[in-house]
């Protein structure tokens, strides 16, 4: 059977090692895989005058191996988004969204044209100043970005979009929060931050150690040092939130070339996404292969998997790569899959390494000449182990999976152009990481809060060849953020 027939599918599981009921199954995205669901034997000690063998003796079923993939948006509950939950141990701080999700009028049941109200289904309130991004919907004049005037956890509304009435929203309607923008002269650029009069910073749902881009696409959104600055400049205008007041929102790894703006004129946006940092929480999945090329169909499931490891690989001249090691429970090979129709793979363009990175920084400056990053990756290790235990119910398979320590690391190979590194690797100097990936206007941020540089030593290996830092750090605990690794990603920015 040939490989390309494989299908994977994924859902996220509630209780470790169960399957939901009538599981919604999700199509995921894959270069290879080499998951293990198989048998464990020992051979039998006996002393037999015949100088042969009893029958092995299965003693144990495991679970475990790896996935590899391309970096693209990962949309919220696809298999990538449930990955980094599992390798994060932890759940996205998600923007306050509405989604039929494939089922009309049943989320957002009604847009209403004259007071350009948005009526939905109860949930994470909408709030006045938000940005709004609204995508699928039938009239062309409902779909865009726009600013939340009354908040409401029912019934939001925006007035000035100009909404054309919908009374049944179609399958495809989607509300998600982008942003923020201000009222006229209202936001302004202070050295080390945003400030605000009539904004309050404090109730948009923004966090410490989150990344906003500033600025929108239209100059009468964006502060007049960055227009007048340039696309490059504008392009990235991107900062970390280090602390939230009510009318100050104070930034650092701001931007070259930033200065102060009193923004006269302009209804200044910036643009925030989701969140995710390393927790506690164990997070598992069924991961069902499907090997479709065969005449009957084999469909092995494999329960309770965990994702143990990641390595995430930017390397000049090639694609964002990632490789995720699961350990799991239990599984089962059958001819009947656990969804015979799962939900289609996402479409989000692949992200690459060189070309879509807009920023690999150190310490909040871009790390540039003369000590040029030839390539970065970052690794994870949850330190699984697997617990096995004599049980009342023949249990086959571990019974419980333990986490170890979060350790993260990176090798990120520097031209060796000054000392300005080398001498933090010697003076053990801790220092900061995060690099951003961005493409058809969405974004991810990787961020290491603090890291020390712990290996690294100059050479020039031959004639015609660049003098190298191959640097190694690890990850330690950041006061600020209280995190190891910090993942942001923006569904929509301008």
């Amino acid at each position: 059977m040939d490989a390309n027939r494989t299908r994977m599918s994924v859902v996220e599981e509630v209780t470790l090692g169960t399957t939901p009921t009538t599981p919604r199954m999700r199509t995921a995205r894959f270069t290879g895989e080499t998951l293990a669901f198989k048998p464990t034997f020992v051979s039998s000690d006996e002393i037999r005058d015949d100088r042969m063998a009893s029958d092995p003796v299965k003693v144990n079923e495991t679970n475990s191996g790896p996935i590899n993939g391309e970096l693209s948006f990962p949309v919220d509950e696809s298999p990538l988004s449930l990955w980094l939950k599992s390798l994060m141990c932890s759940t996205w701080l998600n923007t306050p969204f509405r989604d039929n999700d494939g089922v009309a009028d049943s989320v957002i049941t009604a847009l209403t044209n004259t007071t350009d109200v948005a009526t939905v289904t109860t949930g994470a309130a909408f709030v006045a100043g938000q940005l709004v991004r609204f995508t699928g919907f039938t009239a062309s004049a409902n779909t865009g970005v726009f600013k939340c005037t009354t908040g409401s956890a029912t019934v939001p509304a925006f007035v000035g979009a100009g909404f054309v009435a919908e009374a049944a929203p179609p399958a495809a309607a989607r509300m998600k929060v982008v942003g923020f923008m201000g009222a006229a002269a209202d936001i302004t650029a202070l050295a080390d931050g945003l400030g605000s009069t009539l904004l309050d910073f404090t109730t948009l749902g923004l966090a410490v150690g989150q990344w906003v881009k500033i600025g929108g696409a239209a100059d009468a959104t964006t502060f007049a040092f960055l227009v007048t600055a340039g696309l490059v400049a504008r392009r990235n205008a991107w900062a970390r939130i280090t602390a939230i007041a009510a009318t100050k929102l104070t930034l650092d790894n701001l931007p070259s070339g930033w200065t102060t703006d009193v923004g006269t004129g302009k209804t200044i946006q910036a643009f925030f996404g989701d969140q995710i940092k390393n927790g506690v929480d164990t997070k598992s999945c069924t991961i069902e292969r499907g090997f479709m090329g065969q005449a009957v169909p084999t469909y092995i499931a494999q329960r309770g998997m965990v994702a143990g490891e990641g390595q995430f690989n930017f390397t000049t001249e090639d694609k964002a790569k990632y490789t995720i090691t699961f350990s799991g429970m239990s599984g089962q090979a059958s001819t009947t899959s656990l969804d015979s129709s799962p939900d289609a793979a996402t479409t989000n363009a692949i992200m690459a390494a060189a070309v879509n990175v807009g920023r690999i920084a150190e310490n909040g400056v871009c790390l540039g000449s003369p000590n040029w990053m030839q390539s970065l990756q970052i690794s994870v290790n949850n330190n699984l182990r697997m617990i096995n235990a004599l049980d009342c119910d023949e249990t086959i398979g571990p019974v419980d999976i333990g986490k170890g320590s979060f350790d993260v690391s990176i090798n990120a190979p520097t031209q060796f152009g000054s000392d300005a590194l080398l001498n933090k690797l010697f003076a053990s100097t801790p220092t900061n990481i995060n690099t951003r990936i961005a493409k058809n206007n969405q974004a991810l941020i990787f961020a290491i809060p603090r890291i020390t540089f712990t290996d690294g030593a100059p050479s020039a290996t031959a004639k015609n060849t660049d003098a190298m830092l191959p640097l190694t750090g690890m990850a330690s605990k950041d006061d600020l953020t209280s995190a190891h690794l910090i993942l942001d990603r923006l569904e929509f920015y301008a």
